[in-house]
């Protein structure tokens, strides 16, 4: 990694062109510099007539965003997905030409991307578009963090490549960023239809899983369905984004557009943050609707932390993400009771974890061993995979996996994908689980998960 902290964009760019024509190949270079505050948002639909692929991140307490477009470069891994991202971000990394003076983490080269929640899944036409797994460096890249805001242009350059061109168009692109708002036309969005696919044989796989956790062939089952829906309109992505930001203040709202997919969604589940040595990660399992008033919703929360199944379900996953981090960490701690977290549509049980991270630990060591947790797989692992495989009728597609970021110095944050839809034009596939247990009434579980299709319906169809 070639990284200077004095320099002028084109000195910058001829000594990146030296390394090019040294090795007689493609050098990326990646350049960051503050910008005056702006909307990302806003940012995020001014670009789409550019017909770029688009990403977007903000952290659940939107403090933290970042907004992406264009693409300088892709890692994709299928097999042994975890440790090729990690060799292949680290080597990219490695032999970058990168200019950051500030020390703000998501800042300079960055990548942004995801997976599928299981890669033994056969693909279905619905995901053709999204790998396995895959991490993008944006082309350009606007962050948000402690309040400042920093534009980073990321260019792969060879031994032909015109340095005078990158400088206008980093400036040109900057530009487009600031300039004033698209004028769209504001048509109410309205629901055609809903299709609800193979409910009763999703309802027959919950009495099977039923069945085998008391055989003890398992202790927990997560099935997930999914709802097709068509709207009257195309989906603004950016819009979607908006609605999201006011309604979700609480949830980590993404969006990773594919060509004419895009994935998005408000996700309350952190599944790991690292910020230099210290990891933070999140236990949340455990659901109950709000009420229609405070004291209800007291209620309710009273029941849901003192709901045996509910509870059974959560220890689960806090024993799961201690046993899994324990050989990457020190000095870790879990609360021993969980708390609420009440969302705009739902409760959760929820208990923090925090640690300290061992010398050279990434990010992707510990994606692979936290997921999927048994929030969204099962208990134990591979038996409740293996019954996914057999009895849901959808592949969940990068529902229910990571998604997230990391930087050059290791900074990342990924969530679980959840609460989540992948948009295609007018039309729209949303995906939403829930935990089986022993004792689990296969019409509670629809209701649950209905309930859980409400953060992205609700806004999709322009109600409050």
């Amino acid at each position: 990694m070639m990284q200077l902290k004095e320099t002028t964009l084109r000195s910058f760019l001829e000594e990146a062109l030296k390394q090019a024509r040294m090795k007689r190949g493609s050098q990326l270079v990646s350049w960051t510099e503050k910008m005056e505050p702006l909307s990302l948002v806003q940012a995020f639909d001014q670009v789409e007539p550019f017909h770029l692929n688009r990403l977007f991140w903000s952290n659940n307490e939107q403090t933290f965003m970042l907004f992406g477009f264009g693409t300088a470069m892709e890692i994709v891994a299928t097999e042994n997905r975890f440790k090729l991202l990690d060799e292949k971000w680290s080597e990219l990394v490695r032999n970058a030409s990168i200019y950051n003076p500030y020390e703000a983490e998501g800042t300079g080269l960055t990548a942004f991307g995801g997976m599928s929640f299981d890669p033994l899944r056969e693909r279905s036409e619905l995901w053709k578009n999204f790998p396995v797994s895959q991490l993008t460096v944006p082309a350009y890249l606007v962050v948000y963090v402690n309040g400042e805001y920093y534009f980073t242009m990321n260019r792969l350059i060879d031994e032909e490549t015109d340095i005078h061109l990158i400088a206008q168009d980093k400036e040109a692109m900057k530009r487009t960023l600031s300039g004033e708002k698209r004028q769209q036309t504001d048509v109410k969005q309205k629901i055609i239809y809903k299709m609800e696919k193979n409910t009763d044989k999703w309802m027959e796989s919950v009495k099977k899983a039923v069945k085998a956790i008391n055989n003890d062939k398992a202790e927990k089952i997560v099935l997930a369905r999914e709802l097709r829906i068509k709207l009257k309109e195309r989906v603004n992505v950016g819009s979607l984004i908006e609605k999201l930001m006011e309604t979700q203040k609480q949830s980590y709202i993404f969006a990773y557009e594919q060509g004419d997919d895009c994935f998005v969604g408000a996700s309350p589940e952190r599944l790991v943050r690292l910020k230099g040595a210290d990891l933070l990660s999140t236990c949340l399992a455990g659901t109950a609707p709000r009420g229609n008033s405070e004291a209800e919703d007291a209620e309710i929360a009273d029941e849901l932390l003192n709901d045996a199944k509910n509870r059974k379900e959560h220890d689960h996953v806090v024993k799961m993400i201690r046993s899994s981090i324990e050989p990457f960490c020190f000095n870790i701690n879990i609360p021993d009771q969980p708390v609420i977290l009440t969302l705009r549509n739902l409760q959760h049980l929820y208990t923090p974890v925090t640690a300290k991270l061992k010398n050279g630990v990434t990010v992707f060591q510990l994606i692979e061993v936290l997921h999927p947790t048994p929030a969204l797989g099962g208990v134990p692992r591979d038996t409740a995979l293996e019954f996914i495989r057999e009895e849901e009728q959808f592949d969940r597609g990068w529902y229910g996996a990571p998604i997230g970021w990391v930087d050059y110095h290791g900074n990342s944050e990924f969530a679980v994908a959840i609460r989540s839809g992948l948009v295609q034009g007018d039309e729209v596939s949303l995906f939403a689980g829930c935990g089986v247990m022993g004792d689990s009434d296969p019409e509670i579980e629809y209701q649950e998960t209905a309930v859980k299709f409400l953060p992205m319906l609700t806004i999709l169809e322009d109600r409050e």
